[in-house]
């Protein structure tokens, strides 16, 4: 769905705003990486796995999420009852679009022996292809939870699932997607900006380059970074990840310095995701005013989808969807 500017003209977005909200009984989601302005409207602001929670707990009629696709989809999976709104479709994901649906569907069937343990990031059809989703803030809790002998391929992100192999010891079979955020960190242009702020940690997103990770005093997801600025000892944070993320640090901690990790040409601003850059105030706007754009997800691969999810959250420790775990096919001692 497009919208006419013209017509919002003269418009108090935020006042319309919240008396669509009140109106709906909706309830607003946005992800760190939104812009601010987004954020200080919403009602919940988190990471993946912070918003899927949220999705499922709440009672609003309506869910309006700001973020991208994948994740109004989860929403939607796991409130079918609910009427979700993305106020711009076309709010995709790189590594979603890495990994078609028929081609990881032939991936999985070339390797029978092992299960999917899966990166949220990813469509519908692909969680209903995966055996467990899992978040960068659950991935190595769940991972934990698995026999030392099960072989796992991991996808959509292989820098992520790098990562956790490094770390954990495991073997894991990766799909070999990229965020293209987090793949335009320059270390030769890190390590110029650590020159120039002697003493300053690095915080980074584990869907970073393990050359970028190399040089990290910190590695977690979005929110494990918001935390980590609030405890570090120092007074200055070199960010690498998504720079939105800063909007809350400087919120949380305003007497401290952060400063996004620059790309190759020693910009940090071209690191902004243009995926999450389409959501706006005046689509919100008018995605809770009409309705639309909605998700829907046909009932079969929902609840197929739902099998993957549930057993995150019921392995990373939620409160909300204990899934059956006699879901998830494990093989192996």
């Amino acid at each position: 769905m497009t919208y006419q500017p013209a017509t919002l003209k003269g418009i108090d977005l935020r006042a319309e705003i919240d008396r669509l909200r009140k109106e709906r009984n909706a309830v607003i989601l946005a992800h760190y990486y939104q812009k601010p302005e987004l954020q200080d409207l919403a009602d919940f602001v988190g990471d993946s796995l912070d918003l899927a929670r949220k999705a499922q707990a709440t009672e609003a009629d309506v869910i309006a999420f700001c973020g991208v696709r994948f994740m109004a989809e989860t929403a939607k999976i796991l409130s079918p009852d609910k009427i979700v709104v993305l106020p711009d479709m076309d709010a995709g994901c790189s590594l979603e679009d890495s990994c078609p649906p028929k081609a990881f569907a032939r991936f999985r069937a070339d390797h029978p022996d092992h299960i999917a343990l899966t990166y949220i990031n990813c469509s519908a059809e692909v969680k209903g292809l995966s055996d467990i989703i899992v978040t960068s803030s659950s991935a190595e809790k769940i991972l934990s939870q698995l026999p030392a002998g099960q072989k796992i391929i991991f996808g959509p992100d292989k820098h992520l699932g790098g990562y956790l192999a490094r770390k954990t010891g495991r073997d894991m079979l990766l799909w070999p997607g990229v965020c293209i955020v987090h793949e335009a960190f320059s270390e030769t242009e890190l390590i110029k900006l650590k020159a120039q702020h002697p003493g300053a940690p690095v915080a980074a997103h584990p869907e970073c380059p393990a050359h970028i990770l190399d040089h990290a005093d910190y590695v977690g997801s979005t929110s494990g970074i918001l935390e980590y600025a609030k405890s570090m000892s120092g007074d200055t944070l070199i960010v690498a990840t998504e720079p939105h993320i800063i909007h809350q640090m400087e919120k949380a901690v305003p007497d401290k310095t952060f400063i996004g990790a620059p790309d190759a040409d020693g910009n940090c601003n071209c690191n902004i995701c243009p995926y999450m850059a389409l959501n706006t105030m005046e689509k919100l706007y008018v995605a809770l005013r009409d309705l639309e754009p909605r998700i829907e997800i046909e009932e079969g691969l929902r609840l197929r989808a739902k099998k993957s999810l549930d057993a995150m959250l019921a392995m990373a420790g939620s409160t909300v969807g204990q899934g059956d775990l006699g879901a998830v096919r494990v093989t192996g001692d």
